[in-house]
């Protein structure tokens, strides 16, 4: 006599226990996203404001000329005197060195947000080229993880860590899809944690929350003119390819260049010598480069597009090469900011040199393939330079393209130096 056993009904208890598990995540998210994206244009509206009035209000009462050389030399210098003051004096002093910082990482002690923010606001106003994403990002995580370990301690620190990180790169760029990218390479290297998809939920529902609310009170966009790509060919990709490598090696220079200049500046060992000087250096260069070598870079970008074939390859040149090395004195000497968007620029003039050298090639892939380039270079993130590339081209057809182009480029600076610095000053690889 035989038993027949049936199979144990399947339980019903592993998704419910996952819905219990992301759906007390979905307010705490869209808090974090909200707030981390008004801090973020908050910060960003001053910046603006107070950039106004330095460039604009202040040489027009003065009778000077707001980009005239004796106004950039004399407003940077001032700009690394005023920088140095916080470091030196606020409590926290504006947090560790920028230079061994990248996008995210631990939170800072609450204390250290007024200074940093505040640095910040100077360095963006004053025209030093670094961009707002470091110290947003980082302002924000040690705000959300402070908050939030208060007001919901069943929630892990590194969620909200996530959460904060995941909203202001919503805010950021306009658009959750980058934050996903983004956080999909470091949640990638942690198996065991359930599907990545599920621990992603609530960094998206952040990140959807802060870049609905930048969408809605402001209008961020890296939409900057360029002409659209329509049926690639096989010279689109032989361009891609060629371009991405070479904007590869160019920003790698920067990066090899990265622990000297940092050293050098670290030799004056305090704030008030190491930001003035590297603020009258900064005043040099903007007074060699012009002013579109000046402040963070998206602004500039789309102003150079705007002139599109009006640059000399000469010009296109002077502005590649003034903006690393301004980027690289002033990731050096102390200043706070975040490297993306002056890579950006650095990015835009190389495209636009190589489509001026060799006018057959389209703009579009000119660009997207040079920025995406040195983004590799300075950030090693490969995601967001994919990301970046495409949105400034605004074309569907470049994706396929820059794929292609980020695997040369990716050879050429994976297990070279970064531009970021571990805490005893030596190069990140």
């Amino acid at each position: 006599m035989t038993t027949d056993h049936a199979p144990p009904a399947p339980s019903p208890s592993a998704p419910e226990s996952q819905l219990r598990l992301l759906l007390p995540q979905i307010l705490p998210a869209l808090v974090v996203g909200v707030a981390a994206s008004l801090l973020f244009l908050g910060i960003s509206a001053l910046a603006e404001q107070f950039e106004e009035v330095l460039w604009d209000d202040l040489p027009d009462a003065l009778g000077i000329g707001g980009f005239s050389s004796l106004w950039m030399i004399s407003m940077l210098t001032a700009t690394g005197i005023a920088v140095g003051l916080v470091v030196w004096k606020f409590p926290g002093h504006a947090g560790p060195d920028p230079a061994a910082e990248g996008l995210g990482g631990a939170p800072f002690a609450p204390g250290v947000v007024p200074g940093l923010l505040v640095a910040s606001v100077l360095g963006l106003a004053g025209g030093v080229s670094l961009g707002p994403e470091n110290p947003i990002i980082a302002a924000n995580i040690a705000l959300a993880y402070w908050l939030g370990r208060k007001a919901q301690p069943s929630l892990p620190g590194a969620a909200w860590v996530a959460l904060a990180s995941a909203a202001t790169i919503g805010a950021l760029f306009g658009t959750p899809v980058a934050a996903a990218l983004v956080l999909s390479e470091a949640l990638s290297a942690q198996p065991g944690r359930g599907s990545l998809w599920d621990r992603l939920f609530a960094p998206l529902v952040a990140a959807g929350a802060g870049a609905m609310t930048a969408q809605l009170l402001s209008t961020p966009s890296f939409d900057v003119g360029l002409p659209p790509l329509t049926d690639p060919g096989f010279g689109d990709v032989l361009a891609a390819l060629v371009i991405a490598s070479a904007a590869a090696v160019f920003g790698l220079a920067a990066c090899y260049l990265f622990p000297y200049a940092h050293a050098a500046f670290q030799r004056l060992r305090h704030p008030m010598l190491m930001l003035p000087l590297g603020g009258l250096v900064l005043g040099l260069l903007g007074a060699l480069g012009g002013h579109l070598t000046l402040f963070k870079g998206l602004a500039e970008v789309k102003e150079l597009t705007s002139a599109l074939g009006s640059w000399s390859s000469g010009e296109l040149a002077k502005f590649a090469v003034v903006k690393l090395l301004a980027l690289l004195v002033a990731a050096s000497c102390g200043f706070v900011g975040g490297r993306i968007f002056p890579a950006v620029f650095i990015g835009s003039s190389f495209g636009l040199l190589a489509q001026a050298l060799v006018p057959e090639v389209n703009p579009s892939v000119a660009v997207s393939s040079a920025v995406l380039g040195v983004l590799l270079a300075t950030t090693r993130q490969g995601w967001i330079s994919l990301f970046t590339g495409a949105v400034l081209a605004g074309s569907p057809d470049i994706i396929a393209l820059l794929c292609l182009a980020s695997l040369p480029a990716w050879l050429i600076v994976t297990g070279r130096p970064q531009l970021e610095l571990d805490h005893q000053g030596h190069a990140l690889h």
